[in-house]
């Protein structure tokens, strides 16, 4: 038998409990191992779950999972940075193997989680920490092992996908759209870590180590959330043939890596424009095959736990038969993390200035002062108290200059309130 303990029972822990404890035959049958759960722990015992725990399983002690003999794998489902780095950190060192969804804790921990497990010839399962249901971490590790992987874009966090969804197809106004996922318990009553691309830095700092062998800090991605997104640059974007999503890009030259989370454009016609709702996505190229997609849904109680009984069953395989831990890939010494202020991209932009002749010529004066030339205009009699939008699409600017010039074109006389920005990223097809 090999022996499961569960740290942490809210809607993943629930979730992979369900799928092991119900599954079990089907599992036993298509791999021929004995999985069980033997000890689970969560601060609260007393409160109402959906499932039926086994008499004796459930303690407020997590102690008590680590150090149970019968244990062989640790299963941290809590959330967090502490306790639950340090409950990791004594499961490795009971030479316990560990799976983890906590994708936090890895984006800001990881190197010394990884570091002891090694030490101490333990695996950590991470496959649920991105996307959830989607085997993405597998595919990067395995399935494109012989690839040199140069991009990576993807949607990695489906609230600020299901969101953005509502204001492009129906029109709502952010923060009603904010509290529709709310309502249905897409979103956390506060989202800041959804909206504001935090949760899909964290995610992009792991697929970063895993796929260019980077280490990747969260301070070196370039992070902005979907707040301040407005419908009206929905509407345009459309014109021009885009759509907005909130996206993490991830790219290699020259031993650089740049990294970043914020909403953006891309064409209506790249397969990432159409992934809608809840669902996460990753689009990934690789020098030998060319571009992947992975899609599915990236969250939710039954999709990670079905990726957290993935880890589990794999170990499982392992112990098993007695065979070593797999090592990580080593991370490079020669490869960096790039700052994004010398990022070129095209951009959209859209000022609102006086409906009055000559003001085109003075905001693209302002861009061409700093080197940017634009590609296409807007210009359309949405007229509000003598103003209008002016909207415009650059061909490849500098990031840093864009936010000089935007800035300049903010103080003319002839415009009003603050310009907005949004990078356009192309998506290699």
């Amino acid at each position: 038998m090999i022996g499961v303990g569960i740290i942490g029972l809210g809607t993943v822990g629930i979730g992979t409990y369900k799928i092991l404890d119900t599954y079990y035959p089907l599992i036993k049958q298509k791999t021929g191992l004995d999985i069980r759960v033997v000890k689970c722990a969560d601060i609260d015992i007393k409160r109402p779950r959906d499932v039926s725990l086994k008499k004796g399983i459930l303690t407020q002690d997590a102690y008590k999972v680590i150090g149970d003999k019968d244990v062989n794998i640790v299963v941290e489902l809590m959330g967090g940075i502490e306790p639950a780095r340090e409950y990791i950190c004594q499961a490795i060192q009971r030479k316990k193997w560990v799976v983890t969804a906590n994708k936090a804790l890895l984006a800001e921990k990881g190197d010394e989680l990884f570091s002891l497990a090694a030490k101490e010839k333990i695996e950590i399962g991470f496959e649920a920490s991105v996307c959830g249901g989607i085997p993405l971490i597998k595919a990067i590790r395995d399935g494109l092992v012989g690839n040199r992987i140069n991009y990576i874009l993807g949607i990695l966090n489906g609230t600020s996908n299901y969101i953005l969804t509502k204001m492009t197809l129906e029109g709502m106004p952010f923060e009603k759209a904010l509290s529709e996922a709310q309502r249905l318990g897409f979103a956390e009553s506060d989202p800041t870590l959804d909206v504001e691309g935090i949760d899909a830095a964290h995610k992009l700092c792991i697929l970063i180590r895993l796929a260019f062998q980077c280490p990747a800090k969260m301070g070196d991605i370039v992070t902005g959330g979907i707040s301040k997104i407005d419908p009206i640059d929905i509407e345009f974007a459309k014109e021009f043939g885009y759509r907005i999503k909130l996206l993490a890009v991830a790219k290699e030259e020259n031993e650089k890596v740049e990294a970043r989370v914020e909403p953006a454009m891309i064409p209506v016609v790249h397969p990432m424009s159409n992934v809608d709702g809840v669902y996460n996505a990753a689009y990934i190229v690789g020098d030998k095959t060319g571009p992947t997609l992975y899609y599915g849904k990236g969250a939710g109680s039954d999709p990670t736990g079905s990726a957290v009984v993935s880890d589990i069953v794999d170990m499982a395989y392992r112990l098993q038969g007695g065979a070593p831990a797999p090592k990580l890939p080593a991370l490079s010494t020669e490869k960096k993390m790039r700052g994004g202020a010398k990022s070129t991209a095209p951009y959209y932009m859209r000022i609102t200035a006086k409906d009055t002749p000559g003001v085109l010529s003075k905001v693209s004066g302002v861009l061409a002062d700093y080197k940017i030339s634009i590609s296409s205009v807007i210009q359309k009699g949405r007229k509000e108290n003598g103003y209008v939008p002016i909207v415009m699409l650059t061909h490849e600017a500098m990031e840093q200059s864009l936010k000089k010039a935007k800035a300049a074109i903010d103080q003319l006389a002839v415009t009003k309130g603050e310009s907005v920005s949004i990078r356009i990223e192309e998506g290699r097809l």
